[in-house]
């Protein structure tokens, strides 16, 4: 889910995507906090993966890169467990779950936490690794329970020297980096041994340990077997579009792919949009290590050589994992296509809708719909959204704080606002909307008449959307200045699913930054009002924190930090903010 300014809101996945994302859009929400981020929603971005397995890893790597704010609810918010080979002279093998620790090595990510300590058993067993905490390690005079039988090789009271107990680890390590050939034909001959000697449950164990690392150590095609950067650019030409889809893996984790469709001149084919895209995409980003293409890669790298004196290979998939990775990222630039096309039908279906609806003599290509916002006539804030064509211009949004004039007088607030838009239209600057909407009834639509016709841009097409009985969906109506009748076009009407659409996107945009106004102003205020907060000290506060959200977000402990703020000061703080 993403909110305005791209930022990341939640991440989550979906076995049934229709039926998981509808459940954000009822009526009524399991919570407030689910309510707030849905308000704030601007899109949903899809990368569909071949398993649920791979969704859940893919998941969590976007979730530690991307930390969105609304992500705080989802239950299986934590990080998933791994391997952890400390980087002590002896290194520990352990379960670890959260950050990395600088000199250890880590291996997973692992689906659950028996899954790992089932693994930790088994590679107790095969390489005889120590478990224990350095504190029990660095105090011991006798070998533990563990190096009786035979889990540990005891390297605390030196029964294992230095180097053994070095190659153990490596020959782990590889075992854990999926070269797992040694261990398990050691396994195999130690399995067919035991048959020969008729000691069929020590045969029959060495079966079942073969079975169980190999269904442990499975990774998904989500997550690399190496430490590696590669980017997989995938180019897919349907129907006279070309899409490409760029999906990275940092680290050696899948983190998600974007598909990118060429603007301005048409592209011939494939070819010439992989061609372009990597000439523009890396001019300005970091190469990776490696680069997965599956059309012609000598042409990938001669575009690479215009970018860099040293570029990085540029190949085609050779491995299972590679072809997967390309495999997911060509289904999703079709699905990117597809659902481009499916979109631009369904807009320009609405658009002649509109037209007919309201008898406009051409589609209204460029449409701008205004809000107000306000509680009580504090920190007013008037939105301006964009329409292009029936998709929402992202971009081209702007809001305007209103001062001077009295608090909660939406119709001077609107004055203000279209002064302010359209006073650079009527000196010859900026864009003309073909339609413009107004987020009210018959006051707001003659206000904002008045307003263009003293610009002199009363010949403008403007409409006002007044809200229905009750407010609910489907019963508005729109309002014309000249004199016509309110209509209302039902509930079924495309034509008015892309009014509400575009209207209710403005009255989002218009809360958002009124709500973000207004708790500036209070938290400033508060700041001001608390005793011992003189403006160094302030100052001191918000540049600390990065500003007043900050301040806010802070403990008692951060709070003492900033210089000039003693215990008792930071509690008084605290508590006036909270």
């Amino acid at each position: 889910m993403v909110g305005s300014d791209e930022q990341v809101l939640y991440v989550g996945k979906a076995k049934n995507l229709k039926r998981r994302v509808s459940s954000y859009f009822r009526v009524k929400l399991s919570s407030p906090r689910i309510a707030m981020m849905v308000e704030r929603i601007v899109r949903v971005d899809i990368t569909p993966t071949r398993s649920e397995a791979e969704a859940l890893i893919l998941e969590n790597n976007l979730i530690k890169s991307l930390a969105p704010r609304f992500n705080i609810l989802f239950r299986d918010d934590k990080s998933y467990p791994y391997v952890e080979l400390s980087g002590d002279e002896f290194p520990r093998l352990a379960f670890h779950r959260g950050a990395f620790v600088k000199g250890a090595r880590y291996f997973g990510p692992f689906p659950s936490a028996y899954a790992v300590r089932e693994s930790i058993q088994l590679l107790q067993k095969t390489f005889r690794l120590r478990t224990c905490e350095n504190s029990v390690f660095q105090n011991r005079s006798r070998p533990c329970l563990l190096a009786q039988i035979r889990r540990c090789s005891a390297p605390c009271v030196a029964e294992i020297n230095h180097d053994g107990y070095a190659a153990d680890v490596h020959l782990a390590s590889r075992f854990l980096d999926g070269q797992a050939s040694e261990v398990i034909d050691d396994m195999g001959k130690r399995m067919q041994a035991a048959a020969d000697r008729l000691a069929f449950e020590e045969a029959a164990a060495c079966r079942d340990r073969i079975r169980v690392l190999q269904t442990v150590l499975h990774r998904q095609f989500a997550d690399s077997r190496k430490d590696e950067d590669v980017d997989i650019i995938a180019s897919v030409a349907m129907v006279g579009l070309v899409c490409v889809n760029i999906a990275m893996v940092r680290g050696g984790r899948h983190l998600g792919d974007r598909p990118q469709f060429p603007s301005g001149a048409a592209v011939a084919d494939e070819l010439d949009g992989l061609t372009a895209f990597i000439e523009q995409h890396y001019a300005v980003h970091p190469l990776p290590a490696r680069i997965l293409v599956a059309l012609d890669p000598a042409a990938a790298r001669e575009a690479l050589s215009e970018i860099s004196e040293h570029p990085p290979r540029a190949v085609r998939p050779r491995h299972a994992a590679e072809k997967a990775w390309m495999e997911m990222a060509e289904k999703n630039a079709r699905l990117a296509i597809e659902t481009r096309l499916r979109d631009a039908s369904r807009a320009g279906e609405r658009l002649q809708a509109l037209r007919e609806a309201l008898d406009l003599s051409e589609i209204p290509s460029r449409i701008e719909c205004f809000d107000i916002s306000h509680t009580m006539g504090e920190a007013t804030v008037a939105s301006c959204v964009v329409c292009v064509d029936g998709a929402m211009k992202h971009g081209e949004y702007r809001r305007y704080n209103i001062d001077g004039i009295v608090p909660g007088d939406d119709f001077a607030a609107m004055r203000q606002t279209l002064e302010r838009r359209y006073g650079r239209v009527a000196d010859g600057e900026g864009v003309c909307p073909d339609l413009i909407l107004i987020d009210g009834g018959h006051g707001q639509v003659s206000a904002a008449l008045s307003i263009l016709s003293e610009l002199g841009l009363d010949a403008f097409n403007i409409v006002g959307v007044a809200k229905g009985e009750g407010r609910k969906p489907g019963l508005e109506t729109l309002v014309f200045p000249d004199g016509r009748e309110s209509m209302a076009l039902g509930g079924q009407s495309p034509a008015l699913h892309l009014v509400v659409e575009i209207r209710d996107e403005a009255h989002r945009f218009a809360i958002t930054g009124h709500r973000a106004r207004r708790g500036k102003a209070r938290l400033g205020s508060k700041l001001e009002d608390i005793p011992g907060v003189g403006p160094a000290r302030r100052r001191a506060l918000l540049s600390t924190f990065g500003g007043l959200d900050g301040v806010r977000a802070a403990a008692i402990e951060d709070l003492c930090r900033v210089d000039g703020v003693s215990r008792k000061l930071a509690e008084q703080i605290y508590s006036a903010l909270h």
